[in-house]
Order: structure tokens, then sequence, then C-alpha cells
């Protein structure tokens, strides 16, 4: 049975450090168009919508054959202007893509939905990288994931975890780190559940909404990708996906 499976892409023009960030050319493209371009072509999407709280978001994407709709200037996180465009839908998984990480793959989405349609155990499910570079372990900016070995996430930080106490470990052992990628696909559902939870203690003092989904006994299912993404924060993370890009040929 086909899943009814939605990608909303939230897309805000505000930002402290590059308001209009979306719209940002990147290789003769809006960054926007880059990520719309690379989730249409995910198998597993039903439907793709921008969410955006600005008219000229709206006619960018429209320019480029893209669908958007308007979402409140009021909505505190992505996760809620998600929640505002699916609420009327029929469907039963939304995933939230980043509207700042142009380098976001088709097969990452897809294998979020089937992950979250397997499930039997978890309402939501989002994605684990292995770290490769060791300055990201000291990067506060990187969020750091562990899980058991069903695939669950047991906590996510903003410090490296788990702690390599090499007396114990072994310096010939030392731990696989995992970087977050800011990537949720939710059961529709749960994506209510979720927003009618109060934020958690754990929530507030690392920042990061997921540890509520923990914090509150819910489980998040785990995918590993081999694939990173950049989001586009600053004009410098532009120039860096730019040269990413160009190394892969985009």
């Amino acid at each position: 049975m086909k899943v009814k499976a939605i990608g909303v892409i939230p897309a805000r023009w505000g930002s402290t450090r590059f308001e209009g960030k979306v719209l940002a050319d990147l290789l003769g493209k809006p960054v926007i168009q880059h990520v719309w371009e690379s989730a249409k072509k995910a198998k597993t999407l039903d439907d793709l919508v921008v969410a955006c709280d600005d008219e000229r978001i709206m006619k960018v994407v429209e320019s480029f054959g893209g669908k958007a709709v308007y979402t409140s200037v009021d909505q505190p996180s992505g996760t809620d202007r998600l929640a505002e465009v699916v609420n009327p839908l029929d469907i039963k998984i939304a995933v939230n893509i980043q509207g700042d990480e142009p380098l976001v793959k088709p097969i990452m989405i897809d294998n979020l939905v089937m992950a979250l349609e397997d499930e039997k155990k978890a309402q939501m499910a989002t994605m684990v990288k292995k770290i490769d570079d060791d300055a990201e372990l000291t990067n506060s900016n990187v969020v750091k994931a562990v899980f058991d070995k069903n695939g669950y996430a047991i906590y996510f930080s903003r410090y490296a975890i788990p702690y390599n106490r090499t007396n114990s470990i072994g310096k010939d052992k030392k731990p696989v780190y995992y970087k977050h990628i800011g990537m949720y696909a939710f059961t529709k559902d749960f994506l209510f559940t979720f927003r009618n939870l109060p934020k958690s203690a754990l929530e507030n003092a690392e920042k990061l909404e997921q540890l509520r989904v923990l914090e509150y006994g819910y489980k998040i299912k785990i995918v590993e990708t081999k694939f990173d993404t950049l989001g586009v924060d600053t004009f410098e993370d532009l120039q860096r996906v730019k040269d990413i890009m160009l190394s892969e040929k985009y």
C-alpha cells in the first residue's frame, strides 16, 4: 500500500545572520530551488510544498515551477510551520526538509519515509552520519547523537558523546561518533502530539527540540546515511556549499 507522504520545506525570510538566505544565489539558482529540485526526485513523496512566510519567497518558488503556501510569520519553528501546512491534509507521514540545506539527497528523504512506514514503535524518524572530521566533535553547532542497538535514539547533545575515557576504552578503540542531520519524518498524529507537549528541561538546556520527544518517553527511529548536509547560515557557508557542489559536479 502506497504511503501518503508529503514533504514540506519550511522557508522563512528572517534570519539574524543571513536574511533571505533561501533566495541567495547558488551556482545560478536560489538555494531553495536546489532543495526543491532534489526533494522532488524522492520517490516516496506524494506531494511537496514550500512553507514560506514572505511574498518574495513565494514568487521565486512559483517562478521555477515549485508549489508554495503561506504560513504565519509568528510560527516559532520549522516544525510548527510543518504542522500548519499538514493540519487540513489527509496524509500519514510528513517530512520536514530544511530549506537552507541544498546538499540534501532524494535517497535521504526516501530512507526516512520508508523507515517510518516500516516502524511499529516509533512515531518519528531522523538521520545521522558518522563523523569523519574530529573538529566537529568540539563544535557545538554540530549536534551529536547516540542510539541503541535497535536503532532508536538515546540522546542528542552539543557535546561529544559518548565520552572517550581512554583508560577504559583504549587508544585503539576510539568510539564512533555520529552527527545529527536535521531532517525529520513524523506520523501526522504524532506531529500534533509533539507540538502540544510542554517544552522539556533537556530541550531547554541543549536547545534541541527532539529531546522533548525522548524526555516524554516517545521513540525516534534513527536512519544512518553516508551523505552530509550543510546549512546555509552565513555567506561563508554559502561559499562552502558552492565549493562542495563544484567538486561534485552538480
